[in-house]
């Protein structure tokens, strides 16, 4: 029997942190607006990860659209690591980009000594999915001091990305985690299992939420794409993970 591989579940509410325990997510990356790529979770939803049974990790991502910060947003994110440590998770999920692409060595190098200040563990979000190099950024995760790295290998979805995860993993060498992530599920993680030396995989095990009410999205309160955390999805990705 093959060793049981890590399932990491994103959530961006109460009930989705419920539903991943309940179909029984090994850790959990805790975000708001899983629709736009996960931003910072909200101080009161760090407090009531803060109870969780097993690790949690937050984003820490001020804004949507790309990963090019400034002075005023990168001083917002050390902010947020500061939250996410005084809540008592495990570690902060987090990246920046330059215009071409390539990570933002020197942001990064302030995001992550913050993080490890507070004894945070980090890992590089799928920022990396946007470099030119794949190769060169997981070198530079690793002398950055990142645990792992949470990437499609630069496609929509991993499942379509496996030539540049296979360039991940290849570039890692054992010393850092490639964890894939986007568009995985029960029926096609083995895709990926008979290619790449998996140890974590990172899904959202969701379904598409009831359209909102006509007044609701016409006062533009919703967007229509949210959707939730399906505590049978994660529970079947996971089964097959065990296997």
């Amino acid at each position: 029997m093959l060793d049981a591989i890590t399932l990491e579940v994103c959530v961006d509410d109460a009930a989705g942190l419920a539903a991943a325990l309940a179909g029984g997510a090994d850790r959990i990356e805790l975000c708001s607006a899983l629709d736009i790529g996960g931003l910072t979770p909200s101080a009161g939803l760090l407090r009531a990860a803060s109870a969780s049974p097993v690790p949690v990790v937050a984003m820490i991502r001020p804004r949507g659209g790309d990963f090019c910060f400034g002075a005023a947003e990168t001083a917002l994110m050390l902010d947020e690591i500061d939250a996410v440590a005084a809540a008592g998770l495990q570690g902060v999920v987090l990246g920046a980009s330059l215009p071409d692409g390539r990570l933002d060595r020197d942001t990064l190098e302030r995001l992550v000594r913050r993080a490890s200040d507070h004894g945070l563990r980090c890992t590089l979000h799928r920022a990396i999915d946007l470099c030119p190099d794949l190769a060169q950024a997981t070198g530079l995760a690793i002398e950055l001091g990142f645990e792992r790295i949470l990437t499609s290998g630069g496609a929509p979805s991993a499942p379509q990305g496996l030539d540049g995860l296979q360039r991940c993993f290849d570039a890692a060498a054992g010393r850092i985690t490639i964890m894939p992530g986007a568009g995985i599920n029960a029926d096609n993680v083995q895709v990926l299992r008979a290619r790449l030396p998996l140890r974590e995989i990172h899904a959202s095990c969701s379904e598409p939420l009831p359209a909102p009410a006509l007044q609701v999205a016409a006062l533009g309160f919703d967007s229509g794409s949210r959707r939730r955390t399906s505590p049978t999805k994660v529970a079947a990705l996971k089964a097959k993970l065990q296997g």
